[in-house]
């Protein structure tokens, strides 16, 4: 069972943006809900998402803001996207086949997020829920979010200026006079089952606009996101690294459990929580090692050293080379053998 629904900063960065463009403490407000207060290159870390629907209301409420939701959903594109599911959607024929993979794709975004079809007379609903929020407030937050990201699918194939005929929102929320004008053929509801857009079911054997359509899709199944205490925590904590990472009464904190009963779970799993946060540490050194040019005092830095020479160690410790030596070997196992996987056993599993 999830311990407690994970989303992309990508989703909570527009929120602090707009908070901070009207001159909003938007660190010391972060930091209030236990949010990384430094959102930067952090697109596709993960953060808890009741905190960040809390940060969002409060952001609105402190500051006079009205629909916050939409002015952040107006900032997002189909580029905002991980890039797991834009592959997918880019290499899919029709908009059907999107839709598809977006359904089995969805949880990369939240994840919690279940999205799902269902026909409806001539037109055909794409609809959203995260599970286990049943109850909490101002969840249209995260729902605006939910809509945008299947228009933008949907723009894919239609084209950029295809609106649906129906907004629905599960929350009990009524857009604002504001909003109409960028909607103005568009029909909002309120307090349904799930959160759904509608889509005429003659457009779903649109072929795809990318040119990407044409070449060999993308494999791998997706994996399952935050559905234990462990995941969750591999999840979330790369996003607090640059900052020290979490002490285990913060974490604990974040995911909505006693220190005991933290320490329990870990245990059960082979782990305390010193040694699971080495590991997330090591993980997100050896993605920057691998896919950044980053300097290596810098991805110390960013994944939790603060002394690059106690890094170097740990590094050595667990991969049993140097930083540097590492993006060395790798660079050159992918220039001579990209598909071999050489050095995949320095990787640990996530």
């Amino acid at each position: 069972m999830t311990v407690i629904p994970l989303t992309r900063c990508q989703f909570l960065i527009p929120f602090a943006e707009i908070h901070s463009e009207i001159g909003g403490p938007t660190s010391a407000l972060l930091a209030k809900f236990q949010l990384p207060t430094c959102l930067e290159e952090k697109a596709d870390h993960y953060v808890p998402l009741l905190p960040a629907v809390r940060f969002a209301t409060a952001a609105q409420g402190k500051q006079g803001l009205s629909e916050i939701a939409f002015r952040a959903s107006q900032r997002l594109s189909f580029d905002h996207l991980s890039d797991a599911l834009r592959a997918r959607i880019r290499h899919s024929p029709t908009l059907l086949v999107a839709l598809q993979q977006a359904c089995k794709w969805a949880p990369i975004e939240d994840t919690n997020l279940h999205l799902w079809l269902e026909p409806c007379g001539e037109s055909l609903k794409i609809c959203s829920k995260l599970l286990g929020t049943e109850g909490i407030s101002h969840l249209e937050m995260s729902q605006w979010l939910q809509n945008i990201f299947v228009i933008h699918i949907v723009r894919q194939f239609a084209g950029a200026n295809w609106t649906p005929a129906v907004i629905a929102f599960e929350a009990i929320y009524t857009p604002g006079i504001e909003v109409q004008p960028y909607w103005p053929n568009t029909r909002f509801l309120s307090g349904q089952r799930a959160s759904w857009i509608e889509v005429p079911l003659q457009l779903l054997s649109l072929p795809n606009l990318a040119d990407a359509a044409s070449s060999k899709a993308p494999e791998n199944e997706p994996r399952s996101f935050g559905k234990d205490v462990v995941s969750v925590l591999k999840l979330s904590l790369p996003s607090y690294l640059d900052e020290g990472g979490p002490t285990i009464i913060q974490a604990a904190e974040m995911i909505g459990l006693s220190v005991r009963s933290l320490q329990r779970k870990l245990s059960l799993a082979g782990l305390t929580y010193s040694s699971l946060l080495e590991q997330v540490r090591f993980n997100n050194a050896i993605k920057l090692l691998r896919d950044t040019e980053n300097k290596v005092i810098d991805v110390a830095f960013s994944s939790g050293y603060a002394d690059p020479a106690h890094f170097t160690r740990a590094f050595r410790r667990i991969a049993g080379c140097t930083p540097r030596e590492f993006r060395d070997r790798w660079r050159h196992a992918n220039e001579s053998a990209p598909q071999t996987g050489s050095i995949d056993r320095f990787l640990l599993k996530a």
